[in-house]
């Protein structure tokens, strides 16, 4: 998942093969204790956003994806540049993908099916229902990340969360000369844009 950074091995250093069954039960399982937290009704707003998060960030392969997106870029980095543009990765991610979901409750989750795409890659598809939203799939691309299933991508509506951003964070890096400054300062400026949608969310 990958590329090599930062004195890190490429990917197939440590990538099993991913059995599609092993796959299919992980996303049930993680699509059923996100759905759990979020319609918990003694939970307030608040503490579904943080179950959510944390539920999120063991199932993801957050530095992989982080490493994947930010590419080339990653061997240009300072040591501190790298820690910072994970750190504020992260909390993109989790809130991008804590919104697709939703947050109030009513939130229902079933799979469809499941594809192995290469030997060490599995494709899930769910369909999510929210309140008031027509139902939608989510695809779920799923590795052996260290010994045990991880996301390494999401897919929406053909839309792969990695490539797009990746495009996206390359293309802040081209506009500013190469600067990782620049895509760190945006990326703490797209924070600063979800926690106010957030807000908003919340006040309605």
């Amino acid at each position: 998942m990958a590329l090599p950074a930062a004195g890190l091995p490429p990917r197939g250093a440590w990538a099993q093969a991913m059995d599609i069954a092993r796959a299919t039960a992980f996303i049930q399982q993680t699509g059923n204790q996100l759905v759990a937290a979020i319609n918990d009704p003694n939970l307030t707003l608040p503490q579904r956003r943080q179950r959510v998060a944390d539920i999120l960030r063991r199932a993801v392969d957050i530095e992989g994806v982080g490493r994947f997106i930010l590419g080339r870029y990653a061997r240009q980095a300072t040591p501190e540049q790298l820690a910072e543009y994970m750190r504020l990765f992260e909390e993109v991610i989790i809130r991008n993908l804590s919104a697709r979901f939703g947050e109030y409750q009513g939130v229902r989750f079933s799979l469809g099916r499941s594809q192995q795409r290469t030997e060490d890659d599995v494709l899930v598809t769910t369909i999510i229902e929210r309140p008031n939203t027509q139902p939608f799939t989510l695809d779920w691309r799923v590795s052996e990340v260290g010994g045990q299933p991880k996301v390494v991508d999401v897919i929406a509506e053909g839309t792969s969360l990695r490539l797009t951003t990746r495009s996206e964070y390359a293309a802040v890096i081209q506009r500013n000369g190469g600067s990782i400054d620049a895509l760190l300062a945006a990326m703490r400026n797209q924070i600063q844009q979800l926690a106010a949608r957030e807000q908003g969310g919340a006040a309605r």
